[in-house]
């Protein structure tokens, strides 16, 4: 398994990261459909981590929460009322809540994973999480307009109320290409594009402290002092990014589902 401190190369030369790392070998059922690298070990440990911290905290509920059940009961109260009830109101907030909630503390989890000693990468590093999750919230607001609106969701959408028809030519494939082709694709590019931003320059600090302390040498090694003192900063910073990237997404995901349900629809 990778480390996030990579070593200098054969030559004695410094070289920096490479995408080549979000493509780890198989270890596992390598050559068929269910085989497993690296990245997909770390997103199998984390959901058993997230089954087993709910199932502790959730198992023995009393009215006077301990501290295992309170920290569960504020992560869930923060996603129903700052996210889902704020958006969507009680009612729909209450039937939207699950995916919600599902999709914040997954896309939270998987990228933490990315700053976490031995594992070192995000499970949303690669395309195929946020790109299911994605679905996940396209399918989730079409249903939501469909259900809502049945037989005028479509076309309220790609042709809006009071537009003259002439002017339908150029504002229906726009309003195709922004609702139904850009949502899900920039909602996971989104997510993509941090995630691995934050471990190319986690890596590319450590494995600097790696290289100008241990075979770079001499004077060299003072340059050690700095880059490591950038990289716990970006780590602090990748931690920030981390849950701002769920809430968002989650967010993003509300706001979809909030204008699908509108009443113009």
């Amino acid at each position: 398994m990778n480390l996030l401190v990579p070593s200098a190369t054969d030559d004695g030369g410094f070289h920096g990261p490479s995408l080549d790392e979000f493509f780890p070998p198989g270890f596992l059922f390598v050559g068929t459909p269910f085989e497993i690298n690296r990245i997909m070990a770390i997103r199998i440990l984390v959901t058993i981590v997230i089954l087993v911290l709910f199932w502790l905290g959730t198992r023995k509920m009393t009215v006077v929460p301990r501290r295992g059940q309170s920290i569960v009961e504020m992560l869930l109260g923060f996603i129903r009322v700052n996210i889902a009830e704020d958006l969507l109101g009680k009612k729909d907030g209450t039937r939207f809540l699950p995916i919600l909630t599902a999709m914040f503390i997954m896309i939270l989890s998987m990228n933490f994973t990315g700053i976490v000693p031995g594992l070192n990468m995000a499970g949303t590093a690669v395309i195929g999480l946020p790109l299911l999750l994605a679905l996940v919230a396209y399918v989730a607001f079409i249903y939501a307009g469909v259900k809502k609106h049945p037989g005028a969701f479509f076309k309220n959408a790609l042709f809006p109320p009071g537009v003259p028809w002439p002017i339908y030519v150029v504002v229906t494939p726009i309003e195709f290409i922004s609702t139904f082709i850009l949502r899900p694709v920039t909602l996971a590019l989104r997510l993509l594009m941090n995630m691995i931003a934050g471990h190319m320059l986690l890596v590319l600090c450590f494995s600097a402290t790696s290289f100008f302390l241990f075979t770079a040498g001499g004077w060299y090694s003072l340059f050690s002092v700095g880059t490591f003192a950038f990289g716990l900063a970006f780590t602090v910073f990748e931690l920030f990014v981390g849950v701002l990237q769920a809430y968002v997404f989650t967010l993003l995901t509300a706001v979809y589902i909030q204008l699908a349900l509108a009443e113009e629809h």
